[in-house]
């Protein structure tokens, strides 16, 4: 089990705000934290990791304590067994891909753990390369590598794919989720989109202005009940259900998850991850496959 129960004061561009948050996460978690930009989500990622200390507060993590105010205590990064894949990914650009895996090993490593993630990660015929040579999902696969060199039982993401297109941002996260499954992970990601975290995560905690305002599983924090009379909007579905004579889609169109029937013909086709249009008129949906 891992804790969190810290404040820690901030001074952004729209004033001073207080980072508050109470949170707790399980043995193989894939949990999320999720709001606008500001809100603390990638401070208290490095507050976890031991990269930036809270101002008074508690962390534990599998009855270790990383950090309390009161007694003083402060474990360092180096101790703390966390993974960490910044949002720029911070490679060494000098150093080649297998380079940049083997700087992540502690003296005394066995450095066959190097070779393990290449082929895991499927960065074989990458290994020699370096950074500049690479796209952005090669990139992002090196650093996932590179945060589990050290084999932590911890795996913090900021904001990983934020940068890919939606094609690679899909088969990434499909990868991720097998690495965080294979390795027997507790995974915190940082997130804006509601997609990504609905997929991947089986629990999450909406912050707004440095406070979680609410948690729980994506489905029941992100689905609204919404009424209008006609609307047209493209989403990407994110779960598939058969209810007894009707289909239920789960949708993220923008920032807003919804959940919509279809009829057998308009399922016909339909995957999870594919893209479609959303036409509804007097409260009728109609909805069309989009074609990649």
């Amino acid at each position: 089990m891992v804790k969190i129960d810290i404040v820690k004061r901030l001074h952004s561009a729209e004033g001073d705000m207080e980072l508050k948050i109470r949170a707790s996460f399980k043995k193989g978690d894939f949990a999320a934290f999720f709001g606008e930009s500001g809100a603390g989500k990638t401070t208290l990622l490095r507050i976890v990791a031991g990269l930036q200390r809270p101002d008074y507060g508690r962390i534990e993590a599998w009855g270790e304590v990383w950090f309390d105010s009161e007694k003083g205590i402060d474990v360092p990064p180096q101790k703390r067994e966390v993974g960490f894949v910044f949002q720029d990914y911070a490679l060494f650009p000098n150093m080649s891909v297998k380079e940049n895996l083997k700087y992540a090993l502690k003296k005394g490593d066995d450095a066959s753990i190097v070779d393990e993630l290449i082929e895991t990660t499927g960065l074989g015929a990458l290994a020699s390369r370096y950074p500049s040579t690479l796209s952005g999902g090669q990139r992002q696969r090196v650093a996932v590598a590179r945060a589990l060199v050290r084999r932590p039982k911890i795996l913090l993401l900021d904001e990983p794919l934020s940068a890919l297109d939606h094609s690679m941002r899909s088969k990434l996260q499909d990868e991720l989720a097998q690495i965080h499954r294979r390795f027997g992970l507790t995974t915190i990601l940082v997130s804006h989109d509601p997609g990504e975290i609905f997929r991947l995560c089986n629990y999450m905690y909406r912050i707004e202005r440095g406070s979680v305002v609410k948690e729980g599983n994506p489905s029941d924090v992100f689905v609204r009940e919404r009424i209008g009379s006609s609307f047209k909007f493209a989403g990407e579905v994110l779960a598939i259900e058969k209810c007894e004579m009707v289909y239920l889609l789960t949708v993220a169109i923008g920032t807003q998850i919804v959940k919509i029937m279809a009829t057998e013909k308009e399922r016909e086709g339909l995957r999870v991850g594919s893209r479609i249009q959303i036409v509804s008129k007097a409260f009728h949906p109609m909805i069309f496959k989009i074609e990649s």
